[in-house]
């Protein structure tokens, strides 16, 4: 194999210098698709500086899946003008930074290559714009056969003015008749859309003109919109939206107050939820009594807990359960620091005065106790990732991720995993994995596998199984096997124990393994895997093919 390797990479460094570009590009698939990324890059490099644009697209993409993003702009845009992969490559780069250099690069790839990708991010872009008509306009224009894609994004496009203009028109017969419920009522097709405001910002603007005529009609309509601006608008949205809850309530609106519980305890402020949950408790609200007695357990006011569940009604099976929890609480004693939300007020103040530890306590205890949004602990939580803390910046991959900003939560899994961060050092091997890099996917999963975990020692196991690493793979396999228990992973390692074993020579040892795996194979891992996922099928071990080389072995 190394003599293939060098084989294909001088021919792929001949091409590129004679500028046959299909020929280094057949040679660059040698390396991609056999996996020998790391083998590849010295070769793409010497390819990059005869100017072979496939190779600065491959060796960017790479770049940017190990961390390097700079490089990797700098390798896209040194050919983006000629080459329109490296146009949509640039421009997926710049997009994920919040770049609007972004556009000029999905335009230049599309009308320069005609890449359909590109066609279609220009699309998108058009749509977060606030002009989803145009967008789809756009993609349904010099459409050519084989273009389907852009017709789902289109359609989707083309919805989102469907349902604006079903709400324009309900709020028009609200305003002609003077009826508030009308108005609140012609909102409705707006909740269908919020999925999509945060990748599409721009709707928010006309959503927000619908909310506001509503609200002039309705007080019920002013809860929906501060929801509404909580959700789109950011912190700077805020005041408007307490204003609007505020009227609400003084107005007489019952609603409002929950509202107001709801949204200070997303935020973070317990007092002020605990104030309006009172208010709304005391009228008889349910919701708000249920959240009343959840926010007076976490803080240890039991008997506070147990008098609003048990106004909701000591029949309601959430009620019961409820009540059971609190007394095994009392039964059992004290509660653990990072549950205890009586350390707030006192970690809020060293917080506010710099202390970085102090916040990320405050942040994790108001995240996972006190009931707050995960785009409000940022703030708490940051200080002590920029401070160097590794369980804080994995905790601020994940706030990340559920925020849908994955350049930002692949930034913090990676300075997380390069700290020594198991768990992030897992994430880092699964998105490796994902993009196909699967050697730099083995050395994170190694690493993870530090943690002493049989699933992470699985993992690192495996993929040194699949590359023909047997002995460095035996070890963790081993482990596994040992120690996995009754888990699906433990049935994985199995079937692929049992392949090292058997390339090892220790074929008696390979029968156990390999049965096992054999008889649980397609419930506990067929079914995890796509049957369309032909590359990850390819590599995958088949335990009842390898079971029957070995016993005709032991037999032979």
């Amino acid at each position: 194999m190394t003599q293939d390797i060098q084989a294909h990479g001088e021919a792929l460094v001949a091409a590129a210098r004679a500028g046959d570009t299909k020929t280094a590009r057949r040679h660059t698939d040698f390396f991609v698709l056999g996996k020998h990324v790391d083998e590849g890059i010295p070769y793409w490099e010497q390819a990059v500086a005869a100017g072979d644009a496939f190779s600065h697209y491959t060796l960017a993409r790479y770049r940017k899946i190990r961390g390097d993003r700079r490089a990797a702009d700098a390798l896209y845009r040194a050919v983006a003008e000629r080459h329109a992969g490296c146009a949509y490559g640039l421009g997926v780069l710049l997009r994920e930074d919040g770049d609007p250099e972004a556009v000029e690069w999905f335009r230049r790839g599309w009308e320069q290559g005609r890449h359909l990708d590109c066609k279609i991010e220009l699309g998108k872009l058009i749509a977060a714009e606030g002009r989803p008509d145009e967008a789809a306009k756009f993609l349904m224009s010099d459409v050519d056969l084989g273009d389907i894609a852009v017709f789902r994004w289109a359609q989707l496009f083309e919805s989102f003015r469907e349902e604006f203009d079903r709400v324009a028109a309900g709020l028009d017969a609200a305003e002609a008749a003077g009826d508030g419920d009308a108005a609140l009522e012609a909102l409705r097709p707006l909740f269908d859309l919020e999925g999509h405001f945060l990748q599409y910002p721009g709707l928010t603007t006309e959503a927000a003109g619908y909310y506001r005529r509503a609200s002039a009609l309705s007080v019920a309509a002013r809860v929906d919109h501060a929801v509404f601006l909580t959700e789109t608008g950011g912190e700077a949205s805020w005041p408007e939206a307490l204003g609007l809850l505020l009227q609400a309530h003084e107005e007489g609106y019952e609603g409002a107050a929950y509202a107001l519980g709801v949204l200070h305890e997303q935020r973070g402020d317990l007092e002020d939820a605990e104030h309006w949950y009172g208010l709304a408790a005391g009228r008889g609200q349910q919701r708000a009594q249920w959240n009343f007695g959840l926010l007076c357990k976490r803080q240890r006011r039991y008997e506070e807990a147990e008098r609003w569940f048990r106004e909701i009604g000591e029949d309601d099976e959430d009620v019961v359960e409820q009540l059971a929890r609190i007394a095994a609480i009392r039964e059992g004693g004290g509660i653990a620091p990072g549950k205890d939300l009586r350390r707030l007020p006192g970690l809020r103040e060293r917080a506010e005065a710099g202390d970085a530890q102090a916040a990320y306590a405050y942040g994790r205890i108001v995240g996972d106790w006190g009931g707050a949004d995960d785009v409000h602990l940022v703030r708490w939580i940051e200080p002590a990732a920029l401070a160097g803390d590794p369980h804080a910046a994995y905790d601020l991959a994940e706030i990340y991720g559920t925020m849908r900003r994955p350049a930002l939560r692949d930034q913090w899994y990676r300075t997380a995993a390069e700290a020594g961060h198991h768990d992030a050092c897992n994430q880092m091997g699964w998105l490796s994995e994902h993009h196909r890099d699967y050697q730099e996917a083995e050395r994170w999963y190694v690493r993870a596998a530090g943690d002493g975990s049989p699933l992470n020692a699985m993992l690192a196991g495996k993929l040194k199984a699949q590359r023909g690493a047997y002995a460095e793979a035996e070890p963790f396999l081993h482990m596994v096997w040992e120690q996995g228990g009754d888990s699906t992973y433990r049935t994985e390692a199995a079937g692929y124990y049992g392949l090292v074993l058997h390339r090892l020579g220790r074929l008696a040892e390979a029968v156990e393994p390999l049965r096992t795996a054999a008889s649980r194979w397609d419930d506990d891992v067929s079914a995890r895997y796509s049957r369309d996922d032909l590359d990850v099928l390819a590599r995958t071990v088949d335990p009842k093919e390898e079971l029957a080389k070995v016993e005709a072995a032991l037999t032979a």
